[in-house]
């Protein structure tokens, strides 16, 4: 479970551009005019007319299967990061340094030689491991042991605040063991959905074949099948959306009753926790059905299960020919994309990955001053003043549900741009020379640093982000919203620039993170942010009429091969948007105040609001990865996290002179105005 990860953007990797793109046009600043579609109307489809420009100067780099401003600026970041890391790596300092440690992960990962000689011997010794196994009772240390090393495999364990009591964290333990994005593609009978599935098995021999299965093609369609019964009793997408669906605490006596043939206890010694007595098996039914697998499946096909998930897991780490297999599938049939990222950019992020805190303390020194950290810190408490109003204002909540809502809104913390303590890496050797045994390090770091948290109180100062990570999120069970220094950098924000373009940029942003702590998923959390009721029934009843609204809009929307957007799984991100947009809007208006409305290269300031707002969603998706969104992310493509909210607002429409009837102007009867 991460629910704290309800960002405003659909999480993305590192990108950059390629070589023969380093010509097309981008603005780094501002709007520029350059990116608009002068032949299209900004009453008919907003995202083309701020965004056609653009998209025709920017066609998707074959490493990839989207391309948008986030990639744009990760892309400008990589050449810092690229400086610090071959810098460090050329003079690593003293032993135990931060230095030390990020050049010698960065060097190692640049050792292509050393890890093409290495081929598969990093997996030999679990591979022994799993050939060993005599009975399937044995398959239950084996994956304590290696749950212990960091390595997930079947099921996902870690610590995050009690639900009922936010201030302490427990452990929670959730579903997992698929190797498909989730449990519908298990299921799907479409002919597009038949062939995926079938090309997910031959992606699974090939792997099988790589660890020297010696029947390869038979083995995968056991861990096909495998992990189809397991997706039966698997929650979809939607129901994960739902908190409930991860508060379940038990203790131990009342887990193993749940899992007879796995002991709790004994798995929590593994972990070097054996003081935990109390947890939440967040899906039941899921271990209920992962302890009778254990029993009823052949221990051969759990062999092939464990080979199979352990070289997938390690295959970015190693020979070419895994690497490469990967990517055949994960990237170019599940996302569309052409060609595989450079061993730089790869490094790079693999190294973020192990030591991202330390790599950060770096960057913000050299992309972060203290003048853009002290803006957005003050747009945040406009973007609050403006939310505060525009509760006081609506006339469907009663007043003591208002107060709450206040309370909860005057208890949210923000964290701009980097911790104000760094992580310490102290307990992590990393050594020059062995790519996989770094990799290993920090994943046995990493795993004994989470699940020492469990059962102290929370750790308030902590990021789950690094500062050179181009995204947000807000945390219910925080109540605070995060903003890495990344996504603050021009053209999202830029303290040199007008208002109308901070607000419309980064000041939706803002927004969206404040407003997810009232969507659907976060408005069941109170201003301590426990799980817990703050609302009359006649308000709910009221939210819930209004968010059903959203979702008839959304479900409306078809995006690639006749896919509709699927409006109950991305209401929590639409609420967001939509309110986002509104609360962006009231502060904008809020810092206005006093200012002449003076037109800039012709654009009045509100439509220079607007325009920022849509410029910083310019995304190109290739269809592969248009359709891996839609069926299975929380996220609507941004074309329409466009068209949705601005559709809905007046504000809008008199700033564009839109008109009744315009395809950018909702019905009175169907717009929709939550907060």
């Amino acid at each position: 479970m991460r629910l704290r990860h309800l960002s405003p953007r659909l999480a993305a990797s590192a990108l950059a551009l390629t070589a023969t793109l380093c010509s097309a046009h981008t603005n780094d600043h501002g709007l520029d005019a350059l990116n608009f579609d002068a032949k299209t109307a900004a009453c008919s489809d907003f995202f083309q007319y701020a965004n056609g420009g653009w998209l025709a100067g920017n066609p998707i780099p074959p490493e990839y299967g989207i391309w948008s401003l986030d990639n744009e600026i990760q892309d400008r970041n990589e050449a810092v990061l690229r400086e610090v890391l071959e810098a460090a790596a050329a003079k690593p300092g003293a032993e135990g340094s931060v230095t030390q440690k990020i050049g010698d992960f960065y060097a190692s990962a640049m050792d292509e030689s050393a890890i093409e000689k290495a081929g598969r011997t990093p997996l030999k010794a679990d591979l022994a491991r799993i050939t060993a196994l005599k009975s399937n009772a044995d398959i239950v240390p084996l994956l304590r042991d290696w749950h212990a090393q960091g390595n997930q495999v079947l099921f996902g364990f870690g610590p995050e605040a009690d639900m009922k009591n936010a201030s302490q964290v427990i452990g929670y333990a959730t579903q997992g063991g698929l190797g498909l994005p989730d449990r519908d593609y298990y299921f799907r009978d479409d002919a597009k959905s038949k062939t995926l599935l079938n090309q997910y098995r031959d992606y699974v021999a090939t792997l099988l074949r790589l660890s020297g299965d010696t029947d390869a093609a038979a083995d995968a369609g056991h861990v096909v099948a495998l992990e189809t019964r397991l997706a039966k009793d698997s929650l979809d997408p939607l129901a994960l959306r739902d908190p409930n669906n991860f508060y379940h605490p038990v203790d131990l006596a009342e887990a193993d009753a749940k899992t007879p043939h796995f002991s709790w206890g004994q798995y929590f010694g593994a972990l070097g926790r054996s003081d935990i007595k109390k947890f939440s098996l967040a899906q039941p039914q899921f271990f209920a059905a992962m302890d009778k697998a254990l029993t009823e499946v052949p221990l051969a096909h759990w062999q092939a299960y464990l080979r199979f998930h352990l070289a997938d897991g390690a295959a970015p780490y190693l020979s070419k020919e895994f690497v490469d297999a990967q990517f055949a599938f994960r990237a170019k049939t599940l996302r569309g994309v052409e060609a595989l990222k450079p061993r730089w950019r790869r490094a790079i992020d693999a190294t973020n990955d192990a030591l991202g805190e330390a790599v950060g303390e770096i960057y913000v020194a050299r992309v972060f001053p203290p003048a853009a950290k002290a803006g957005a810190e003050q747009l945040v408490e406009n973007l609050k003043k403006a939310l505060r109003a525009r509760i006081a204002k609506l006339d469907w909540m009663d007043a003591p549900t208002k107060q709450a809502a206040y309370a909860k809104l005057d208890t949210l913390v923000s964290k701009i741009g980097y911790p104000d303590r760094w992580r310490d890496y102290g307990a992590l050797h990393v050594v020059r020379g062995d790519y996989f045994a770094n990799v290993e390090a920090a994943g046995r770091f990493e795993a004994k640093r989470q699940y020492a948290k469990i059962g102290k109180p929370v750790d308030r100062s902590e990021w789950e982000m690094t500062p050179q990570t181009v995204n947000a999120y807000y945390d219910p069970l925080r109540n605070e919203i995060v903003f890495p220094a990344a996504q603050l950098l021009p053209p999202y924000f830029d303290e040199k620039m007008d208002d109308a373009v901070n607000y419309g940029g980064i000041g939706s942003v803002i927004g969206h993170e404040l407003l997810h702590g009232f969507d659907d998923q976060g408005s069941q959390f109170d201003a301590k942010g426990n799980l817990a009721n703050w609302w009359s029934d006649k308000d709910r009843s009221q939210f819930e009429a209004r968010t059903g609204k959203l979702v008839a809009q959304f479900d409306e929307f078809v995006v690639v091969d006749g896919l509709h957007i699927q409006g109950k799984l991305t209401l929590g991100e639409n609420i967001a948007d939509l309110g986002g947009l509104q609360v962006a809007w009231d502060a904008f208006r809020i810092a206005q105040n006093g200012k002449p409305d003076a037109a800039v290269d012709g654009l009045s300031p509100a439509q220079r609001f607007f325009l920022a707002f849509a410029q910083a969603w310019r995304t190109a998706q290739r269809p592969e990865a248009l359709r891996l969104q839609v069926q299975s992310n929380v996220h609507a493509p941004a074309k329409w996290r466009v068209l949705g909210p601005v559709a809905n607002l007046p504000e809008f429409a008199a700033a564009f002179s839109c008109k009744a009837g315009d395809p950018m102007v909702r019905d009175a009867a169907k717009r929709v105005v939550i907060w």
